[in-house]
């Protein structure tokens, strides 16, 4: 759910400062600060790259990603997740993003920096040197991001640090259906959402839903773009994004998809909607020409991939139809 968390961060903020009544390209810039804000928890995954190492003992290409996630598990989704972490980290992003070279600056990076060593020192206390590490690397990428924020643009401290916690705060909630519940309060202990939320008892319609939810967050991100740039959503799918349906057929052909298990489905739906964006349509060659002379690269950008996510979105609705079909029969 890595991208869909960093989507959703987007979307919302982008749509509260659209509300709040500013201007397009600051709202989109404070959407896309919020993003990424909230993809940096994830940073902890960082530490699964030792699980690569031994890969020798791995056979092809499943082994390495799974010696990839299971080095990942004693650290993902717990110190970086955490709610309370969250709360004391968004404040010192948003004290590194002061400008200017004063005396107030330097007291700000000071406390920043303070704040964000404190929460290394306690991951280090409470829960050892892994913790500690990523929790370091979680800093360091915030740090960067707020400084890379402070040079372009003009969005205040306050709010820079307001985007920094809605993003870590928004990113826990999407691991509820992919995963094991996050650390929500560390160092604190918890008893509240501690197990994975099934959306259905049958695993493979369980990450059917989870990939829905993924996908309309996606979609949820591409219209908030498409309402901020003045560009109909709709408007630019083309239509072999119909072409998905054809994927169907998958779920009588290969072995059903699990969240333990699912290379094979996300690759190929996914690999169906890239080619349904990329290939024209073989029975309109003037396409590329005359229908797109007065559209910027942008304009088709954003058809390919809004028919790119068109077809897989078709493709999931044909797989799941075809699946109940068969589970029912």
């Amino acid at each position: 759910m890595f991208v869909g968390h960093a989507l959703l961060a987007f979307a919302v903020a982008a749509l509260v400062a659209d509300w709040r009544g500013w201007e397009r390209r600051p709202a989109l810039f404070v959407g896309v600060v919020a993003g990424a804000f909230a993809a940096i928890p994830d940073i902890d995954v960082a530490y699964a790259l030792v699980g690569l190492l031994e890969w020798q003992a791995a056979d092809g290409a499943l082994g390495a990603s799974t010696a990839f996630w299971d080095a990942s598990r004693g650290v993902h989704r717990s110190v970086t997740h955490s709610l309370v972490v969250g709360a004391v980290a968004a404040p010192a992003f948003g004290l590194l993003a002061v400008r200017g070279r004063s005396g107030r600056t330097r007291l700000a990076t000071v406390v920043a920096i303070g704040l964000l060593a404190a929460l290394v020192v306690i991951a280090l206390v409470w829960d050892g040197p892994l913790a500690a590490f990523v929790l370091g690397l979680f800093a360091a990428s915030g740090i960067v991001i707020a400084r890379v924020v402070a040079r372009a643009s003009s969005l205040s401290p306050a709010t820079v640090g307001i985007a920094a916690l809605w993003g870590l705060w928004s990113h826990p909630w999407g691991d509820l259906v992919t995963g094991t519940p996050p650390d929500w309060v560390f160092p604190f202990s918890t008893s509240i959402l501690e197990s994975r939320v099934v959306l259905h008892p049958d695993p493979t319609l369980h990450l059917l839903g989870a990939f829905a939810i993924e996908l309309a967050t996606i979609w949820l991100a591409l219209a908030v773009v498409c309402r901020l740039t003045d560009r109909s959503i709709f408007g630019s799918v083309d239509r072999r994004a119909t072409v998905g349906a054809a994927y169907g057929v998958a779920a009588l052909a290969v072995t059903p998809p699990t969240l333990e298990v699912s290379y094979h489905f996300v690759f190929s739906i996914l690999g169906v909607g890239l080619l349904c964006g990329i290939v024209r349509d073989a029975s309109s060659p003037t396409l590329p020409r005359p229908i797109r002379r007065g559209l910027s690269s942008s304009d088709e950008t954003l058809e390919v991939v809004l028919t790119a996510l068109a077809a897989v979105t078709v493709a999931l609705a044909a797989y799941a139809a075809v699946y109940l079909v068969a589970t029912l029969v």
